[in-house]
């Protein structure tokens, strides 16, 4: 009687799993919501300004904040500040995010620490050949974060640069 049983619950059971675990194209398509909100800070709002500056003089085009990478900017401090680390950890997430939220083609990130003020991290990261070519790329749009870690009051600084 139990393998009887067994056998009429089974075809239940398979279709039952098949179901549960496979992916619905809705939730597929269900990416990660454009963050619209965003509250600058005054350092954040300088130091892209003092970017945009140095782009016009150089004959860039100036580039335009997008609130949703400032808050992927703003994570990555986060991230760093938890873990006590600075870097790129877990850049090529960010980069797909961006790409597929906003439909960038092209997606690169200056990060800094413990700069006082936004002309040493500008003019550190203009000494610098890879920062330098981010700030100065061909790029249409970014975002911006600065964040002072509470406990030791040293800033960390994430930069992430944009082309669709």
């Amino acid at each position: 009687m139990k393998a009887k049983m067994f056998r009429a619950l089974l075809p239940f059971a398979i279709v039952f799993t098949l179901i549960s675990c496979s992916s619905d194209a809705s939730e597929d398509a269900a990416v990660t919501p454009i963050v619209e909100n965003f509250s600058y800070n005054e350092v954040e709002l300088d130091l892209m300004n003092k970017i945009n500056e140095h782009r016009v003089s150089v004959g860039l085009n100036p580039l335009e904040k997008i609130n949703h990478i400032s808050f992927k900017s703003s994570e990555h401090n986060d991230y760093m500040i938890e873990n006590d680390v600075v870097g790129h950890q877990y850049f090529d997430q960010r980069a797909s995010n961006i790409k597929q939220v906003l439909g960038a083609v092209q997606v690169s990130e200056n990060v800094a620490y413990n700069y006082q003020s936004n002309a040493g991290v500008l003019n550190a990261w203009l000494l610098s050949d890879g920062h330098k070519n981010n700030i100065e790329g061909d790029f249409t749009h970014f975002g911006i974060s600065v964040k002072t870690n509470p406990t030791t009051g040293k800033k960390y600084y994430t930069n992430i640069f944009m082309k669709r």
